[in-house]
């Protein structure tokens, strides 16, 4: 499935990316935020593709590589997962809640990662501090819940 903005195209991910996702998911500065085994090589990176490919046919997330509309190379990824790991959120807030009818979407970031904060704050996710990332206590938990509840 592939979602659209004025700027971003949201799409699947599949082998042709590899190499995209080798520079997103390996960069230190992309990475300093986030506890994760990166790829070391194509190899790795491949084998993540097919773990995200295999995931998303078994429904267990929903999961975009981001590309300037103009520009076929990936600049990062997006998912929904863990329905209870990258940026459009407002189009991928509206999936979450118009297509997959969900009540409420939780996003966790690393305290100390400003970024993703204001981009949380400026798309109207709460923090809720009494929550906790269970196993990463330097996270921040933030939820946005729907207007139908």
């Amino acid at each position: 499935m592939k979602l659209e903005t004025q700027r971003l195209v949201l799409k699947e991910i599949n082998e042709s990316h590899v190499e995209d996702i080798l520079k997103i998911r390996s960069n230190k500065v992309i990475n300093r935020f986030v506890r994760r085994n990166s790829p070391k090589n194509n190899y790795d990176a491949l084998q993540f593709i097919l773990t995200i490919k295999e995931r998303t046919k078994n429904n267990q997330t929903c999961y975009w590589g981001i590309s300037l509309k103009d520009q076929p190379d990936l600049i990062g990824t997006i998912c929904l997962w863990n329905f209870s790991e990258d940026r459009k959120v407002a189009m991928v807030v509206n999936f979450a809640f118009q297509e997959l009818n969900l009540g409420e979407i939780v996003a966790m970031t690393h305290q100390g990662n400003e970024n993703s904060k204001n981009l949380l704050l400026k798309n109207h996710f709460v923090l809720e501090e009494e929550r906790k990332d269970e196993g990463f206590p330097e996270n921040l938990v933030f939820s946005l819940k729907t207007s139908l509840q």
